[in-house]
């Protein structure tokens, strides 16, 4: 059985700790983790590998993609296969159009085993309203131009000598 701790990204605390069986496919995970934080389950979701430091890897979509060449799927992955040691982590994600996002991390591996699983045992905080609003930051290539340099490449050019066409 496995102790997985749920963070979701977000100013205030919102925190569930869920026992599942861990040999359940990441799809009943993402079922799990959907359930406990109030959702349902008609949202598109995917899980990514990370490191220690929560960097973004690899996407495990909840369905083939098969346009995109992926053969990688929620259901094709065992949870004991994907998360094999303590603090392992996985970034999921729920909902694309709101960008529900959570750290998720194996923060134990229990013995026994429950009947009733999953389970919520640690519920900390409530989902807000709406999802918490994303800020991408790319990170500035040393080979990039400034954005305001680029203007005096084209000052030579007068919009009077377009009209012609």
């Amino acid at each position: 059985m496995y102790k997985i701790r749920v963070i979701l990204d977000a100013k205030e605390d919102v925190i569930r700790t869920i026992l599942v069986d861990k040999t359940i496919n990441l799809e009943e995970l993402h079922f799990s983790i959907a359930k406990s934080f109030g959702f349902g389950r008609q949202e598109m979701a995917s899980f990514y590998r990370t490191d220690n430091e929560w960097n973004q890897g690899e996407e495990i979509p909840l369905f083939e993609m098969e346009e995109a060449s992926l053969d990688i799927s929620m259901a094709g992955c065992i949870l004991n296969e994907t998360l094999v040691h303590e603090n392992e982590k996985l970034i999921y994600v729920y909902d694309f159009l709101k960008m529900w996002t959570f750290y998720v991390e194996l923060i134990e591996i229990v013995d026994e085993k429950l009947e009733t699983l999953p389970s919520i045992i640690l519920s900390v905080g409530e989902i807000p309203s709406e999802a918490p609003e994303k800020e991408f930051i790319a990170e500035k290539n040393d080979n990039e131009e400034n954005i305001d340099d680029l203007g005096e490449d084209f000052d030579a050019y007068e919009e009077d000598n377009f009209t012609d066409y």
